[in-house]
């Protein structure tokens, strides 16, 4: 099941990333429509969609169907990597690009950076989490095994 989370997670921190340097590349107000709309939107179409593809690749995969837990958890799994990863890729952004891509997180220009930095890493990884589990229970939900009583 981990491998399948590595493999999704890593696929849609990928895609996330790409996101992020394509729309800072070509639009450079971090206060445009893009950013403050355009990305949230990416970053959750992109991880339903990553864990829709892994949680059907585990189920395909498994010797018999797995059960709605099963395939929740291979969901969160997902979810963990892209939480871990893409906070680990806004770190490396943080230190090689610096604060300038931040200026469009909430009271960027009254409170301290350091305080919005960890802010903004704490709403990503909670956030990336707290998605990925609502996503992961409507998709096993969707795809889980139905269990025939009257046989």
């Amino acid at each position: 099941m981990k491998k399948f989370a590595i493999k999704y997670g890593l696929m849609i921190t990928i895609g996330a990333a790409a996101w992020v340097i394509i729309a800072h590349t070509l639009v450079s107000n971090p206060q445009s429509t893009i950013h403050q709309l355009g990305t949230p939107v990416f970053f959750n179409i992109l991880q339903f969609l990553g864990i829709l593809l892994g949680i059907s690749e585990f189920r395909r995969q498994a010797a018999e169907q797995p059960t709605f837990k099963q395939s929740l958890k291979a969901g969160i799994w997902i979810s963990l990597v892209y939480a871990i990863t893409i906070s680990l890729f806004f770190v490396g952004v943080l230190y090689l690009v610096g604060t300038r891509w931040m200026a469009a997180e909430p009271n960027a220009q009254k409170l301290p950076m350091t305080l919005i930095a960890v802010q903004a890493f704490l709403g990503l990884f909670l956030g990336s989490m707290l998605f990925g589990l609502a996503y992961s229970t409507l998709i096993a939900f969707a795809l889980a095994k139905r269990v025939n009583k009257a046989a």
